[in-house]
């Protein structure tokens, strides 16, 4: 099941792992999009604690994906590194649900790039690896990322409370849903069928 790279034929869009390559790249999207991400960012509740580097993260995302706990990768457009997403999270036995979580370059931000990525992973999680349930997580101030979440139709399940340490702070956060049943011909043939009723 790991490595995998999924690819898209009606777009130009890769999701794939991320590699210790990918770093020059990866620091210069961050350090471009620094102020925009910013206010969406994970961070560390315990002062002291540091985020880990780069290559350290892309060494433990390898080991949690080898074990099955989650599926970090890349999002490439046009062969570009352009952000990324993962689903973590990951719970078998009688839930099998997961957790997506992204972010995107602002310079190929409303182009539609990100709804695609995300119901490609989708699409993955519940068709290729079996789970029953997304979830993602959402600030009620991120209009961009609540657009995603309208635009794919997932349920909006309510508010959960100083649910994530974000940029200094705990936040509180949206919490959107699907499950296999209510997409069964794939999250993405569903939104691209949406598209063409506009």
């Amino acid at each position: 099941m790991w490595p995998v790279i999924l690819t898209d034929q009606q777009s130009d869009i890769v999701l794939r792992p991320l590699h210790r390559r990918d770093e020059g790249q990866w620091r210069e999207v961050r350090r471009h999009n620094r102020n925009w991400l910013r206010p969406w960012d994970a961070t560390l509740p315990i002062p002291g604690q540091q985020l880990p580097g780069f290559r350290t993260m892309v060494r433990m995302y390898d080991k949690q994906a080898k074990r099955g706990q989650s599926v970090p990768l890349a999002i490439e457009v046009g062969g570009e590194f352009r952000g990324q997403l993962t689903v973590s999270s990951i719970s078998w036995g009688s839930i099998l649900s997961g957790q997506i979580g992204y972010w995107i370059d602002s310079r190929v931000a409303g182009r539609g790039i990100t709804p695609i990525a995300v119901a490609m992973a989708v699409d993955h999680c519940l068709f290729a690896l079996g789970l029953h349930r997304i979830e993602i997580n959402i600030r009620p101030e991120n209009t961009a990322s609540l657009r995603v979440v309208e635009k794919l139709g997932l349920r909006d399940e309510g508010l959960r409370e100083k649910y994530m340490h974000i940029d200094g702070r705990w936040c509180d956060h949206r919490t959107f849903a699907l499950v296999a049943e209510e997409v069964p011909q794939g999250i993405l043939a569903a939104y691209r069928h949406s598209l063409r009723k506009l």
